[in-house]
């Protein structure tokens, strides 16, 4: 026979385990008042699945200096992904969470620069996604090319 507290051991795990596995990857973003695009990446994270708090800020260089963000894959807006994934521009979750599962040694962030069309954010209707790199960088500001897309795709 199961004693009160381990019945009520056993009842609330069972109402705790839905929301452990509903538990969102955290993502803050930092960007613009005026910019449309950034919304629509703000969006593409929310609709994946992340839990985003939006910081709208008047200047997003000072969050870039705190992040580290090398000054040759700026972009749009910043982010950071589960308290450690830095991201400058309109990375796809796709490559995000790539980026948590694999945790490749040394990377500290990940970067789309230019504002390719069709990245998320950055779709043009009528216009097709143009191939681009999702660059990782290190600590020291190194970097090199990571993974290779089409819009929210990998190729």
């Amino acid at each position: 026979m199961l004693s009160r507290r381990a019945l009520a051991i056993a009842t609330l795990s069972v109402f705790a385990s839905p929301a452990l596995a509903e538990a969102k990857e955290s993502a803050e973003v930092w960007r613009d008042p005026n910019c449309g695009c950034c919304i629509g990446w703000v969006a593409h994270l929310r609709a994946e699945g992340f839990a985003v708090t939006d910081r709208v800020v008047s200047s997003v260089t000072p969050i870039r200096r705190m992040l580290g963000t090398p000054a040759d894959l700026l972009s749009c807006h910043a982010a950071r992904i589960a308290s450690w994934l830095k991201i400058e521009g309109h990375v796809p979750a796709l490559a995000i969470r790539r980026a948590l599962a694999e945790t490749p040694p040394g990377i500290v962030g990940l970067a789309v620069p230019a504002m390719p069309i069709g990245t998320p954010g950055m779709e043009v209707p009528g216009q097709a996604a143009e191939i681009y790199d999702v660059v990782a960088w290190r600590a020291d500001g190194s970097h090199f090319p990571w993974l290779k897309m089409r819009g929210a795709e990998l190729l």
